[in-house]
């Protein structure tokens, strides 16, 4: 903990302290090539240099901060002192201006309108279709077939979502288009996110291909909307939700294009960190058969071979215990905000306009926070332990004025999909293939093949 330094006066200039830059920086790339080439080794590294560090981006100075107490500043006291940073500008031509990009007023109100459509009993519903969708998939496999785990967790998950998001056959080409477009999104985000701007524009094939998914898959949701909004009905399902939704205040409802921008973005962000979840889910069960063991025992024990509801989440301890530890362990890399006054961050002084970062991933693998750190260990998350650990610590899925809305959904689905794979299969890893994560949006695991074994209960 940083003391002594004027602290409490956020926009004070009288901080003394100047943030080190970190070793490493190259004329004008600064530390991108170490983000791109080792981006764990790199920010798991950035604690010992101090708890506000600068890297650069290009020639783009950025201040990272590495302590718990200083990402809940970020975060959550001091939120509204900051809008969304420079990753979030280049993703923007992707998903708009929707909840995971906007900013300040727009934002708020965006937030009131959507939450309804992620509301306890709207979430039971789609339980329903979580487990039939689940179901579907279980049921094509057969025994010692060899299941690309990471390719059928994104299909599934996009099916799941696009089916929540779209009751009527209005949304399939959206889902197909979604299907074909985001495996190529989520490969080229990151090096777009991070790349010079310069490079942005240069004819190269990853641009070409990024550029062109994301045209295409704007343009199909846009044809949805407008067929939607010209039919009129509500079908209980999320488009319904937002199409309808007013502000309580002004009565107002949203246009078609926020209505876009909250379907792009609900189908990109929720998909993607859910498949990833549940892959790496499965991978570690497979990895540690004590953990599989205890897994399956509280599954067979309070389900007995029917299928999991929304009122079974709670009761599955264990498995929650999973979720929080695959969620630690596998998080997003990098979250940028964007400094819109003087702020004060461990007594470095953040002029208006500085881009301050800070990384999921490094917090979830500070040793001093979480001893073994690369050990899979759910017990972590046992009461007495998870209170322990300081705000900022874990953070999956932010918090503050920028806690992701749908963080309910995510944890359920990820346990009604374990929760039904798990009453037939147990997914055993291929020996000799090494699984490591993947740079990407996300923490991905590329080509995760393991063998589907009956379960006998």
């Amino acid at each position: 903990m940083v003391v002594g330094l004027d602290v409490a006066s956020h926009g004070s200039r009288s901080a003394r302290r100047i943030a080190p830059v970190v070793p490493g920086r190259l004329p004008l790339l600064g530390h991108t090539m170490s983000l791109l080439d080792s981006p764990f080794r790199f920010l798991s590294s950035l604690r010992s240099h101090g708890e506000v560090v600068r890297i650069y981006l290009g020639t783009l100075p950025v201040y990272l901060v590495t302590s718990p107490e200083l990402a809940w500043q970020v975060f959550a006291t001091d939120a509204d002192r900051f809008d969304k940073g420079m990753i979030f500008d280049r993703i923007r031509p992707l998903s708009g201006n929707g909840l995971l990009n906007s900013d300040g007023d727009f934002n708020r109100r965006q937030r009131r309108l959507i939450q309804p459509a992620f509301h306890r009993k709207r979430i039971a519903n789609y339980v329903d279709i979580m487990a039939r969708a689940a179901s579907d998939l279980v049921e094509s496999w057969r025994p010692g077939e060899v299941v690309a785990v990471d390719q059928r967790m994104e299909n599934l998950a996009l099916s799941i979502v696009g089916q929540t998001l779209f009751a009527t056959e209005l949304g399939r080409d959206a889902i197909t288009e979604a299907q074909r477009s985001m495996p190529i999104l989520s490969k080229y985000l990151a090096v777009r996110a991070f790349m010079p701007k310069l490079m942005e524009r240069l004819p190269i094939p990853a641009n070409r291909r990024y550029d062109e998914a994301a045209a295409r898959f704007r343009r199909v949701v846009a044809g949805v909307i407008v067929a939607a909004r010209a039919e009129g009905k509500d079908h209980d399902d999320l488009l319904s939700t937002l199409l309808l939704a007013r502000d309580e205040d002004t009565g107002e409802g949203m246009s078609d294009q926020q209505v876009h921008d909250e379907v792009v973005t609900i189908l990109t962000a929720g998909a993607e960190t859910t498949a990833v979840a549940l892959s790496w889910f499965f991978y570690e069960l497979g990895c540690h058969p004590e953990v599989q063991r205890r897994f399956h025992a509280e599954i067979d024990h309070l389900l007995a071979g029917r299928v999991a509801t929304f009122d079974d989440i709670p009761k599955l301890e264990y498995t929650q215990r999973i979720i929080r530890e695959v969620l630690r362990k596998y998080p997003l890399l990098l979250l940028m905000r964007r400094a819109r006054i003087d702020v004060d961050l461990g007594g470095v002084h953040i002029a208006p306009g500085t881009e301050v970062a800070l990384s999921q991933y490094a917090l979830h693998h500070d040793p001093h926070l979480y001893p073994e750190p690369a050990r899979f260990d759910p017990d972590r998350w046992l009461p007495d332990r998870a209170s322990m650990l300081p705000k900022g610590a874990f953070v999956p899925f932010g918090a503050g004025l920028h806690h992701c809305p749908g963080y309910a959904y995510a944890e359920a689905e990820i346990a009604i999909v374990a929760a039904t794979v798990a009453a037939r299969w147990q997914l055993v890893p291929v020996t000799g293939k090494p699984v490591h994560p993947r740079l990407t949006a996300t923490m991905h695991p590329p080509r995760l093949s393991m063998i589907a074994t009956p379960r006998h209960i």
